[in-house]
């Protein structure tokens, strides 16, 4: 009997292996989409209702939540907590952060208006900005002195929010879109540094570059792509010009987005929940 029962045993556990062995590719699909969705990486990402993570059953009500907790089609949470829209010893620094950014998109506007991104043109375009153009001095200090001071505050910004633990989940997602967001304004401020093309401008292009020539792997690839060529010249200054206005400006608006975005989804930044 005992041996019948062993038997027995054996054979059921060969079954179970060979009943896991014949599951469809769309059920082992589905319990990687179901580990996926219960993972840490999930919840800190993906807010309840969506497609990637669970927590709403399908009801017409439950449908609405899911649009309320999309980014694209609703950026404000039905409710909002009373410290989250409340101005704190830290004078909202996120907020200065935003307006100090819209001030560089509207000074930066009337900038482009009068430089031109060539070796040739780019000193006497400066110059001729600040002595023959009318308020063209103020507008370019405004606008580069609300470059440092963007830097500055997004700095604090971070800081307040690491030393208050805001940091912590489920806002730990948002903390990422943040570091991303600091990197973004160093690079739109060493971006815009160099555009005078005086020699600071052509010193600090030579050490940034000759910098990332030294990453692993690609480096070089990187190198070639900056600067345009084998050697610094006018192409190197209209690629930094395009990266300045264009391109890291529309990442960052992207990015702020999501980050407001999941501020106020997480019920503000004032502290750990």
């Amino acid at each position: 009997m005992a041996r019948l029962f062993g038997l027995g045993g054996r054979g059921n556990g060969s079954s179970d292996e060979a009943t896991k062995e014949r599951k469809s590719p769309g059920e082992r699909l589905s319990e990687g989409m179901n580990k996926f969705q219960g993972s840490q990486f999930a919840t800190s990402i993906f807010r309840p209702g969506s497609i990637f993570r669970k927590g709403y059953t399908d009801s017409p009500r439950n449908r609405s939540y899911v649009v309320m907790n999309s980014v694209l089609y609703h950026l404000h949470p039905v409710k909002v907590k009373r410290h989250a829209v409340k101005v704190s010893y830290t004078l909202c620094l996120g907020g200065l952060s935003f307006f100090l950014f819209i001030i560089l998109t509207v000074t930066g506007i009337f900038l482009m208006f009068f430089y031109r991104p060539a070796a040739a043109n780019a000193w006497g375009d400066i110059k001729g900005l600040q002595t023959a153009v009318t308020f063209g001095l103020l507008v370019r200090n405004m606008h580069r002195w609300a470059a440092h001071l963007m830097v500055l505050s997004v700095f604090l910004h971070m800081a307040r929010v690491f030393y208050h633990g805001a940091y912590k989940p489920p806002r730990e997602f948002n903390w990422v879109i943040g570091v991303i967001l600091l990197l973004l304004t160093l690079l739109l401020s060493f971006t815009g540094y160099l555009l005078p093309w005086d020699q600071l401008a052509l010193w600090a292009v030579t050490v940034g570059t000759n910098m990332m020539g030294y990453t692993p792997v690609f480096g070089s690839q990187v190198q070639f792509v900056l600067i345009g060529g084998a050697t610094i010249s006018s192409a190197t200054l209209l690629r930094w010009y395009v990266l300045h206005v264009l391109m890291f400006p529309f990442v960052i608006v992207i990015f702020m987005a999501v980050h407001f975005w999941r501020v106020r989804k997480d019920g503000g930044i004032s502290g750990p929940l």
